[in-house]
This record gives structure tokens, sequence and C-alpha cells, in this order.
């Protein structure tokens, strides 16, 4: 089984593209921060590959900005090439089924303010944030879901 499941915010804006016979296409990234610190006790990034197609890359580029925070439910899709040096390189991107939008265009506009963004971290974890005002925000606690809550 190839599933991936990914909550994150775009690190740019996504551009609109088109193959040869016009089906369009987005490529993106987004950041999704460990839920550990490392030794210098910051908190490390990883910047996952995404790929959108058809009415799908058109309505993250329509709706979504560089900051916007987004679930990706997809795909993880590898492939090479040689670059123009002639030396073998290898991708890896999440192909998207799924691009959902977890926060509204206001909500977006009261974080880009002056006040601290939930999802700035300290040494002592995230910052202090209230459920009712932001349900994705990431207290630094583990999940667990029991198998039967799938079915």
């Amino acid at each position: 089984m190839n599933r991936a499941l990914l909550i994150g915010r775009l690190t740019a804006k996504p551009e609109l593209r088109y193959t040869p016979s016009n089906l369009p296409y987005t490529r993106f990234s987004i950041a999704i921060n460990r839920n550990y610190s490392n030794r210098d006790g910051q908190r490390e990034t990883d910047f996952i590959n995404i790929v959108a197609w058809r009415n799908q890359a058109e309505n993250v580029c329509k709706y979504l900005d560089k900051g916007s925070l987004v679930a990706i439910e997809g795909r993880i899709q590898t492939g090479s090439y040689d670059d123009k040096d002639g030396n073998k390189r290898y991708s890896m991107d999440v192909v998207a089924d799924n691009v959902q939008f977890l926060e509204s265009k206001s909500a977006r506009a009261n974080n880009a303010s002056n006040e601290p963004s939930p999802y700035d971290y300290q040494d002592n974890g995230p910052a202090s944030v209230n459920v009712e005002d932001d349900p994705f925000a990431d207290f630094g606690d583990s999940v667990s879901i029991d198998d039967d809550f799938l079915e």
C-alpha cells in the first residue's frame, strides 16, 4: 500500500502549468515541523514536494498562497533523471489525490498580523493556543487512533 497523509504549510505561491496535451498541473512544497528538537534545541522542518493535477491543481493555485495550511492525501512517487552534467539524480514527490484547505482566508490574514503564530516554536514547544481558535494546532502530544475507528 502506498499512501501518504501530510499536514503542513505551503512554502511558496503555487503556479498553474500545463502539459503539452493541455493537462493542468502544479508542483509545490509544504513545510512540516518535526515533533522533536535537535541537540541545539531547534525544531527541524521537512520540505515535501507535492504534485496536483487537473481541477485539484486549478483550485490549489486559485485559493492557496504561501503559508496556507493544507492536508495532503496521496501516494509517493519516485523517479530519476540525468542532470546537465550527466549525473543520475533521484526524486520523490507526493502525488496528491486530495488537498484539503485547513484554514479560511480570514484566519490566514489573522495569522499574518503581528500576533505570535501558534506555529512559531520556542524552546519550550508551541505557543499557547486555544483549541477552539485553532483545532489543528500542534500541542506536542502524540495522537493514538484505534484501528476500529477507520472502519
